[in-house]
């Protein structure tokens, strides 16, 4: 096997296997492994036609002492049990999720990036309606499955600040929508504002809220940040996913002594920001350097260096993730 981890990009690499199990007769059945990159699904599946599908992105990493380390995978089992709830699916037990995780992370240990590369493993949950319905109505078989694959950073500048198109063209999320949940046609209702971004030269989306187009909502596929007098500000809604790297840096922010806000933050509160970014687990935090309103032209300018919060706040949780420092939060498990 010949990787060069230093120069990963974030994309799918194959490894050696992948762990099934399936939800028939109002079951769970038994993990299997796998080591085929393909699924074998009914033409009629709920999951291709009706959208009955979910998603979770999680990281491994390898320690300075040679142990992995897994990140929160509790929060991100209860936000599939969300999210399999909001469009009806089976969910998930907790156990079970945690037994496919650690299972498919044992499997391709090989695949774990070494510590300092600045890459690490992605791990990728998926659970999907596998059963037939040409009604539009819940599936009654249900395939959750976990893969991995060595990434390295989700935006190729690593940390540094990126330049973000803010648009009131499109909409992600309806409100009391799916926008809350971690389903893949959020992620589709956001591919066309997403390339008229990357046509334009910036890193990606910064979304308003459907129903005004006053407040600030999700910033491409990760939840938005901004920081202004030694407070750490980020937006509350119904249709913004709850990230889990969110919830980690509002309890950083507060350990360093800020303040911590989550409320509606209006667009015209952008340029009153001293440090704006976006946080999630694929880039853990993208700091933005401008973001561009696409109707106007009015541009908001916050350096062309990471300020130096959200640096506090990136290598402090990096630094829990790899084993650096000391997690006297519990949001670390190691694996064996």
């Amino acid at each position: 096997m010949s990787i060069d981890w230093q120069n990963l990009p974030f994309g799918y690499i194959k490894t050696d296997y992948n762990v099934r199990t399936y939800y028939r007769n109002g079951k769970w059945g038994s993990l299997e492994l796998s080591s085929s990159e393909h699924v074998d699904i009914h033409i009629a599946a709920t999951a291709l036609h009706y959208g009955q599908e979910s998603f979770e992105g999680m990281k491994a990493f390898m320690g300075k002492d040679g142990k992995v380390r897994l990140f929160r995978w509790e929060e991100n089992a209860k936000r599939m049990q969300q999210s399999a709830r909001g469009i009806l699916m089976a969910e998930v037990p907790t156990e079970l999720f945690k037994k496919a995780i650690i299972k498919a992370i044992r499997m391709n240990k090989r695949f774990i990036p070494p510590y300092g590369s600045g890459a690490s493993l992605y791990i990728r949950p998926l659970l999907i309606g596998s059963g037939p319905q040409i009604g539009v109505k819940p599936a009654e078989e249900y395939l959750f499955m976990v893969f991995v694959t060595p990434v390295g950073p989700y935006f190729k500048e690593g940390f540094k600040p990126v330049n973000m198109l803010l648009t009131k063209e499109f909409d992600r999320a309806a409100p009391q929508g799916t926008g809350r949940f971690k389903v893949g046609g959020n992620y589709a209702a956001s591919l066309t504002s997403m390339k008229k971004a990357h046509e334009e030269g910036f890193a990606n989306v910064l979304f308003l809220d459907s129903k005004e187009k006053k407040y600030i909502d999700e910033c491409g596929p990760a939840n938005f940040f901004g920081i202004k007098d030694n407070t750490y500000i980020t937006p509350k809604s119904d249709s913004i996913l709850p990230s889990i790297t969110n919830m980690s840096l509002i309890t950083l922010a507060e350990d360093l002594g800020l303040k911590t806000e989550r409320r509606q933050v209006e667009e015209s509160e952008l340029e009153s920001f001293e440090e704006v970014g976006a946080c999630g687990t694929a880039a853990v935090i993208s700091p933005i350097g401008k973001i561009v309103d696409d109707e106007t032209g009015k541009e908001f300018n916050y350096g062309t260096e990471p300020g130096p919060i959200s640096t506090k706040l990136y290598n402090k949780l990096l630094a829990i993730q790899t084993g650096d420092e000391a997690d006297k939060y519990g949001w670390v498990e190691l694996v064996d």
